[in-house]
């Protein structure tokens, strides 16, 4: 099958990981995200024409109006505005890269020795295990705006929690937020059969594609993603004014 492109998978993290308001302001799409990260609170290029200085000086003046630092996602085809918001003093940050692979490679059945629950809203235990790898409220508070098919995986061993995730479907892509595997649970495989988990919920939602992003420099995620088979289909980073 053809996988999905960057602009596509753009789209399904807007679906998956929402704003609490996304709005278009002067040629930018402006995004509140009260406290979620970057993701849902960064603007994006709109208008090609507004990504000058001028037009960067209108969004950074508003996100000031929503009590946000300036910052933008810069994606595939941005290479002007990224030439323009460095000129601007913008600093990167997390270069970003999305993975999709067909659900159909992924979906096997996770070994006996694991177990797991997919269901939402999320149990208490999933919440406690977000938050010891620094996902808090304001992030679950993400999930919960998430209006298509969702649930939150709790992975066990030996029936002991640990592993957590958030998985949500765009039509025909899903995507998986927040994996987090506690730490004295980690070289267990963990994080291979959370992904397993994860494409036989997607497969039983209808979806084609398994997708997830992750920053370049958490060089444990890439190699289990391309351990995976999982194909690198595009990227983005952020800019931010000091």
């Amino acid at each position: 099958m053809t996988l999905p492109d960057a602009p596509r998978l753009y789209k399904a993290i807007e679906a998956t990981w929402p704003a609490a308001r996304r709005f278009e302001s002067d040629g930018w799409v402006l995004r509140d995200g009260q406290g979620g990260g970057s993701r849902v609170s960064s603007a994006t290029l709109l208008n090609p024409d507004a990504g000058t200085l001028a037009g960067v000086q209108k969004m950074a003046a508003a996100q000031a109006g929503m009590g946000q630092q300036a910052r933008v996602m810069v994606r595939v085809g941005d290479d002007a505005l990224d030439r323009t918001l460095e000129g601007a003093g913008y600093r990167i940050a997390d270069k970003t890269l999305l993975y999709a692979a067909p659900v159909g490679k992924l979906a096997i059945q996770p070994p006996a020795v694991s177990s797991f629950i997919t269901e939402w809203p999320a149990l208490g235990i999933l919440q406690e295990i977000w938050r010891a790898g620094g996902i808090g409220p304001e992030r679950i508070a993400v999930m919960d705006r998430v209006t298509s098919p969702k649930c939150a995986i709790l992975g066990r061993i030996a029936d002991q929690p640990a592993a957590a995730a958030f998985l949500a479907v765009d039509e025909d892509v899903a995507m998986l937020h927040a994996l987090e595997v506690l730490t004295d649970k980690r070289r267990k495989n963990m994080a291979v059969y959370v992904m397993q988990a994860a494409a036989l919920w997607a497969q039983d939602q209808g979806a084609d594609v398994l997708s997830v992003a992750v920053t370049q420099a958490n060089t444990g995620a890439n190699a289990l993603y391309a351990s995976l088979g999982m194909t690198v289909v595009g990227q983005y980073h952020y800019r931010f004014l000091p």
